[in-house]
């Protein structure tokens, strides 16, 4: 008895000594979505101010275009923060990613516009577009490891499923904003210099989490790395040469759950304004609530995949992202608000599923040596090629085919590729140490 009683009170006071490194994690993660999803939300004002065109979606593409071009600097930003992170440690590197991301949203706030300044308008905007996604490349890995690597073994998936629960708030912050703004300013007013507001925040936002971040220390698995000076000298060579089978592995479990991910929780204001035609204040307040919702069935999932496993979990979510897509846009177009708020509540459990399981199972998957990298490079390939480009997908579908279903169908191909890596290709790793 005295034995585990000693146990339990070690597991406690672990647990309480990772709460102030795991806030400071989290809330930067929160500074780096804020920014980058207010880009999402605006997209509409942007695309008038950047891409002005008497083309029916033209400048809502050419918007969310430059959106999904900041998505492919992400894998260069793996590869740069990895090695970083893999050699120096995860502190340094994510107080780097947070204000560079910081200093590139305020900077967009202050951008002159086409009517302004021509042709070096957009071209500026996607400049800055390629800062952040440089920034947010380096980010989501590094935040994941950082908090897995705190976390007491058995708590490995509540704790890390707040890396999910920080980028959710990130975006939840950002459509607060919107569905404020959005509530007291006009239209015209909102288009003409409202949308530059939530811009302007991103720089003292930035400095709080950098502050936080550097005020904390390195996670206890980095420190014994570099105590048995085993820490890895090319990690990205390392990680490439010893480990690309599950690298690949990474590619098929991420492609779902990224999909989902901007389709429910950022293209999914716009589909409701600008497809349905339905006033994006409604949109806006939709959004706001079910990004509430995905905040508080994260952690749950999280803790429930300590208990049953990851697998499970995820094997869940890839079935309900093959099975409900289409039958939940497809009542959406009743237009009824009540249909569409239920049909948000589904999608945002569709990534709830994912959200829960997944970081602790990236960090489960990879040593210590090179886990930054390792995640790193093949989470944002796969974030680049299919996520971010996931509402310019969507509007391109929507616009060329007439059918407003059309999407859908990339979601359920996206839905199958991750069951079956789940299925066939993914370990349970809630039961084993970290290496």
């Amino acid at each position: 008895m005295a034995s585990g009683s000693a146990d339990a009170r070690a597991a406690y006071a672990a647990e309480q000594a990772a709460r102030v490194p795991i806030a400071a994690g989290v809330v930067g993660t929160v500074v780096e979505w804020y920014d980058f999803a207010v880009y999402a939300y605006f997209a509409s004002s942007l695309g008038q101010n950047f891409f002005p065109s008497t083309v029916p979606y033209r400048s809502l593409l050419l918007s969310f275009a430059v959106f999904g071009v900041g998505f492919f600097m992400r894998p260069v930003g793996g590869l740069i923060f990895g090695h970083y992170g893999d050699r120096v440690g995860r502190r340094n590197a994510l107080a780097a990613t947070v204000i560079l991301m910081g200093v590139a949203t305020f900077l967009v706030g202050v951008l002159p516009t086409y009517a302004q300044v021509g042709l070096l308008a957009p071209v500026l905007l996607v400049v800055l577009r390629l800062l952040q996604g440089l920034s947010a490349g380096g980010e989501w890995a590094g935040a994941a490891a950082f908090l897995v690597e705190y976390a007491p073994s058995d708590r490995r998936g509540y704790i890390g499923s707040w890396q999910q629960v920080s980028v959710g708030g990130g975006f939840l912050l950002g459509s607060a904003i919107a569905t404020l703004l959005t509530s007291v300013m006009s239209p015209a007013s909102l288009a003409a210099w409202g949308w530059r507001i939530p811009f302007f925040s991103g720089l003292v936002m930035a400095a709080i989490g950098f502050y936080l971040r550097l005020a904390v220390e390195e996670t206890p698995k980095f420190r014994e790395l570099e105590q048995a000076g085993q820490v890895a000298a090319a990690p990205v060579a390392e990680a490439f040469g010893k480990h690309w089978r599950d690298l690949l592995v990474v590619i098929g479990f991420t492609l779902s759950g990224t999909v989902a991910y901007y389709v429910f929780l950022a293209y999914f204001p716009t589909y409701v304004s600008t497809v349905l035609k339905l006033p994006l204040r409604l949109a806006s307040s939709i959004n706001t609530l079910g990004l509430v919702l995905f905040l508080i069935m994260v952690p749950f999932l999280g803790i429930l995949s300590d208990r049953i496993g990851r697998r499970p979990i995820l094997l869940a979510h890839g079935a309900a992202a093959i099975l409900l897509p289409y039958p939940l846009f497809l009542w959406m177009g009743s237009r009824n608000a009540g249909v569409i708020l239920v049909a948000q509540i589904m999608g945002v459990f569709i990534q709830a599923l994912f959200s829960g399981a997944a970081v602790a199972a990236y960090a489960e998957m990879f040593p210590t040596r090179v886990r930054y990298t390792s995640i790193s490079v093949p989470y944002n390939l796969t974030v680049a090629a299919f996520g971010g480009t996931a509402p310019f997908i969507a509007t391109y579908l929507v616009s060329t085919t007439k059918n407003t279903l059309s999407f859908t169908y990339y979601l359920i191909a996206s839905g199958i590729v991750s069951f079956l890596t789940y299925l066939l290709a993914v370990k349970e790793t809630s039961r084993s140490e970290l290496r």
